[in-house]
């Protein structure tokens, strides 16, 4: 397994660090061409901006436009740029399923195929409740079975995301495979999303050398992908929401294979201090195992007054805590300028608004910025930097009023790696 460098600093003063998914954007057309930040009335985040210094962040490195795993492993300063070990192991094991190396885990959606063999929606309809999925992840694993004596673990998560382990006794499976999920392609391990405007088909999975385990492997994937299809299309589930108008839920879409676990110094070692994470997804959940942060439940993703309690009262036995907030991403892939800047304005009066009152801000450092960036006029994850914003009461600051992507880009910050925006903010703040 490897093993990646350690880094340690240390800190006097509690930090609260908040990534905020996909909040990064480009000027819309429907917001007089400025970006959902800019647009947001948001008091809280003004008085941490006034407090600190900002700047921008591409968070894996520039031309990537990356998946939230691989974009929070770098901002938690984890190098993961040339041998990532795949969002479907970090899913896996946030999920509690088995794996080991030579077993290969993918992150999967349900979503709508149509005739054609066109996908009409990654995502089926986005109104796929988490009940609905478990019934169809249940008739997968109850009625799928692979040649080779393959065994799988097959479950739903949250809404529309599922989780496949696939494993053969004896024999060892490699992850350099395709996606059968075209919107999003490997870049050295990385998922990276396909970006402009374009029509997307059901891919075939395929080998990405020639050695016989990716091979095997990607057959595997492809006879899992058929006979899912086939239990799908039969299910009552769908043939209710078909009654009911709504996208059906009739193949599975796959990606970000890996094969193999890695061992990475904690949070701890990395800085020298006691990090807990305030989380909702299972993605979320898998980054805490594997950098042994001492994990919380953030309530649902909406509710922001719970998860405003729940880091004040965690900042008490810990040195710092990391939240990731899920909800501003997705306005972004759906294309709703108007709902992210109210979704960023909620999270400003109903989190951050109450989290600054029940702490002492000269004495709790605040660091905010996103795991990447998904601009609503393109309906996906982009490639552009992200604001980064440093802020403790006393610290220098550099007159940064509020934390939008043009405020962050005449910060004194500069630009950023993803890799060095937790340490230098911490260097910051000591």
């Amino acid at each position: 397994m490897q093993r990646l460098a350690i880094l340690n600093t240390a800190m006097n003063n509690k930090l609260v660090y908040i990534l905020l998914d996909g909040v990064g954007d480009k000027p819309d057309p429907t917001l007089n061409y400025v970006t959902p930040l800019h647009a947001a009335k948001t008091p809280a985040l003004d008085k941490l901006a006034r407090n600190g210094k900002s700047g921008l962040v591409y968070t894996v490195k520039k031309g990537i436009a990356p998946e939230s795993d691989i974009g929070v492993f770098c901002m938690l300063g984890y190098d993961f740029t040339e041998n990532y070990i795949g969002r479907g192991v970090v899913e896996a094991i946030g999920s509690g399923l088995k794996f080991q190396d030579g077993y290969i885990a993918l992150r999967g959606n349900f979503a709508t195929l149509g005739e054609k063999n066109e996908i009409v929606d990654r995502r089926a309809g986005r109104n796929l409740t988490t009940e609905e999925a478990k019934e169809l992840s249940r008739a997968i694993s109850e009625r799928v079975s692979l040649s080779h004596d393959a065994e799988i673990q097959f479950i739903s998560t949250v809404g529309h995301r599922c989780v496949l382990v696939v494993s053969v006794k004896g024999e060892k499976l490699s992850a350099n495979i395709s996606n059968t999920d075209p919107a999003y392609e490997r870049v050295h391990g990385i998922g990276a999303a396909v970006t402009g405007d374009k029509k997307f088909s059901l891919a075939e999975c395929k080998a990405l050398d020639k050695n016989p385990e990716s091979r095997f492997a990607a057959e595997l994937i492809n006879e899992f992908t058929e006979k899912a299809k086939k239990v799908l299309a039969e299910h009552p589930v769908n043939a209710k929401r078909k009654k009911e108008g709504k996208k059906l839920a009739n193949i599975v879409l796959l990606r970000d294979a890996g094969d193999s676990l890695v061992e990475i110094p904690s949070m701890r070692e990395k800085y020298g201090l006691n990090f807990a994470c305030l989380l909702d997804m299972p993605v979320e959940k898998g980054i805490a195992k594997l950098t042994k942060m001492e994990q919380y439940a953030g309530g649902s993703t909406t509710d922001y007054e719970y998860k405003a309690k729940m880091t004040a009262d965690i900042l008490k036995n810990h040195d710092a805590v990391y939240v990731h907030i899920k909800t501003t991403d997705e306005p972004g892939h759906d294309g709703d300028a108007r709902l992210k800047t109210k979704v960023i304005e909620q999270i400003d009066a109903k989190f951050l608004a109450p989290l600054i009152r029940s702490v002492d801000l000269k004495r709790t450092a605040f660091v905010i910025s996103a795991d990447h960036s998904t601009p609503c006029i393109m309906k996906g994850h982009s490639d552009d930097p992200v604001p980064l914003l440093v802020s403790l009461e006393g610290m220098d600051r550099d007159g940064t009023c509020r934390f939008t992507e043009k405020d962050a880009s005449k910060g004194s910050l500069g630009t950023l790696k993803g890799i060095n925006a937790l340490k230098t903010a911490i260097e910051l703040i000591s």
